[in-house]
């Protein structure tokens, strides 16, 4: 059985993929199929997704960048500022439901 994406497009070890329910994007790792439905690895969170809920992506890009204490610093008083007094932080409570 091959693996195919969400589009029809073959997948296979190495391919560049992203999760459709998170935007989870990864290389695949490795492929089974179990009970008649393909299943690939995703390198990135090591976990299996069914083939068909994945896209095929041209490059997987990492998302994430090391800041500096500084550069951390600056970021959360930019945040601060932004946020400033634009939250209300109101005791009251939404009933439960049900």
């Amino acid at each position: 059985m091959e693996a195919v994406d969400i589009c029809g497009q073959s997948l296979a070890k190495g391919s560049h993929v992203r999760y459709a329910g998170t935007g989870t994007v990864g290389n695949i790792s490795d492929i089974k199929v179990i009970d008649e439905e393909t299943w690939a690895k995703i390198d990135s969170t090591d976990l299996w997704y069914k083939s068909n809920t994945l896209q095929t992506v041209d490059k997987v890009e990492k998302m994430t960048k090391e800041l500096s204490k500084e550069e951390l610093r600056d970021k959360v008083k930019k945040m601060k500022k932004t946020i400033g007094d634009n939250i209300e932080m109101s005791t009251e409570m939404c009933d439960g439901g049900g």
